[in-house]
Parts: structure tokens; C-alpha cells; sequence
């Protein structure tokens, strides 16, 4: 299936003029998940391949793991398009580097932190926690945003609070169990389902927000958004699109409100 893909691609690279300029997308699958850029490149190469038919230019996909080099590449618009895991990030980008939001991915508008407790916890508000010790994923990580968010709404200052982050967010349930930390603050529903199903609590939620964006930088012009946004969104509606969407693990696309994406940025404290 590879193989087809990387074929499929090269085949649409060759239907475009050898001098046009590839547009570059950039794909971030968050901070604290493993997903290696082989891997990445394999589960675009059929969009990328129809985005250069569509607009008469090579696309090519470039994985970005780390935050900074996305802050970075962002900030410089050096990414034509690209897939942001992060909210705050394509928040950011949105605001200061004149990026638009061109869709949100289906079945991750409800992205939430969970606080994590052990089953014999006394803790029973986000209260509770001042004074006490949280395991979150890493200061840069939407979760960690959420988090500080929410504890900010519960009028608790995370400053009363020792925290402790870690890099993957699997980490987090070992440091409640074994009582590293008081609570723990995941969005990963795999973690939380699999905390739940081995009896722990959760403490309350943050609210919810969509990740993985997809946004355009003011390289490309409204009309090439506008076809971009128009082919995401199609790509649920035939059995051929919904093969490529199983490919990157995702349902489809949908447009959703700026407004609505900027008051998200004010609330997380953008």
C-alpha cells in the first residue's frame, strides 16, 4: 500500500511544471505521541498526490515533531499548509503570522484534559489540589494548556501546586498510581479509558477544544485556500476519500468558526 501511495505521488508530481514551486505541509501528530516520520509521510502521500493535481504544484509533506521547530517554521511562514496537533499553536499562527484556518479534523473537536486520581483518593474539587503534587505532559503540550486553563477557571493558582510534566502522556497514570503525584492531567481518551477500566477516578475535565487544524499561510492565495478547504471536506463523501482519511486515522474534515477559534486562544491565554 505504500509502495502505491509513493507511486501515486510521483505520479502527480509529474503532471506539474518541473519548475513550480513545491508547496510544503507540514504535519505535527503532537508532542507527546510516537509516530515516526516514515510513518507520516506514508499517510499523506495520497492527499499530498491529489493536492498537486488540484493545484498544479508539487506538495510535499514534511513531519514536525518537535514544538519550537513548528513555533519556528510558523512564525517564518515556511509551511505552505500544515496539520497542527497543537491549538495554542495554530492559534498563534492564526494571530501573529496571518495564517487561516482552513478546516478541523472530525472526532477531535472534544479535546479534554482529564485529572487523573487513584480509586482511594479523598480528593473531591480541583481545589483540593492546591498544595499537593499533578503530573501533567509537557509545559508546550495543548494538554498542559488545557490544564493550566482550567485550573485558572477553578481559581486555583498552579503556583500552589508542584508539577511534575513528562514527555508521553502514557506516563502519567504510573505517576498517580504509584503515587508520584496526587493527580495526573492526560488528554489521551486511551489513557483515560484504560485508568477507568482498572478502577481510578477522574477528578473533573477541562473543557473542550478542537485539535489538528489544518490552516493555509498567506503564500497561498484565497482561491487555492478555497480549493484546499473544498477538497478536505469532500473527502468523507466518497468510498476512494474515505480510504485516504483511514490512512491518516481520521473520520473527515469540517469548517468551524474563526470567531469561535479565537475566543478558544483567549481562554487558553494566547
Amino acid at each position: 500500500m505504500i509502495r502505491l501511495l509513493v507511486r501515486a505521488s510521483l505520479a502527480a508530481l509529474l503532471l506539474v511544471a518541473p519548475w513550480a514551486h513545491a508547496i510544503v505541509f507540514a504535519v505535527n501528530e503532537g508532542v507527546t505521541y510516537r509516530v515516526p516520520n516514515d510513518e507520516i509521510r506514508a499517510r499523506y502521500a495520497a492527499i499530498a498526490a491529489d493536492l498537486a493535481k488540484l493545484l498544479k504544484q508539487p506538495v510535499t509533506i514534511e513531519p514536525v515533531a518537535d514544538y519550537a521547530s513548528l513555533r519556528k517554521g510558523l512564525a517564518a511562514r515556511s509551511f505552505d499548509l500544515a496539520m497542527v496537533h497543537p491549538a495554542h499553536l495554530s492559534i498563534t499562527a492564526i494571530k501573529e503570522s496571518g495564517y487561516k484556518l482552513v478546516v478541523v479534523t472530525k472526532g477531535f473537536q472534544q479535546y479534554r484534559a482529564s485529572f487523573l486520581v487513584r480509586a482511594d483518593s479523598p480528593l473531591k474539587t480541583i481545589g483540593d489540589l492546591r498544595g499537593l503534587r499533578l503530573s501533567m505532559p509537557e509545559e508546550d503540550s495543548i494538554t498542559a494548556r488545557l490544564t493550566r486553563a482550567t485550573l485558572r477557571d477553578a481559581q486555583v493558582d498552579a503556583k500552589s501546586i508542584t508539577i511534575s510534566t513528562t514527555r508521553y502522556q502514557d506516563a502519567i497514570p504510573f505517576a498517580v498510581e504509584n503515587k508520584l503525584a496526587n493527580a495526573g492531567a492526560t488528554a489521551a481518551n486511551s489513557v483515560v479509558a484504560a485508568w477507568l477500566a482498572h478502577g481510578g477516578k477522574v477528578l473533573a475535565q477541562s473543557r473542550p477544544v478542537p485539535i489538528k487544524h489544518v490552516i493555509a499561510s498567506p503564500n497561498l492565495s484565497a482561491e487555492q485556500i478555497d480549493k484546499v478547504r473544498a477538497y478536505l471536506l469532500a473527502l468523507d463523501t466518497t468510498d476512494e476519500g474515505r480510504k485516504k482519511l483511514e490512512l491518516c486515522n481520521y473520520a473527515g474534515f469540517e469548517r468551524y468558526d474563526d470567531a469561535a477559534m479565537l475566543a478558544i486562544g483567549t481562554w487558553l491565554g494566547l
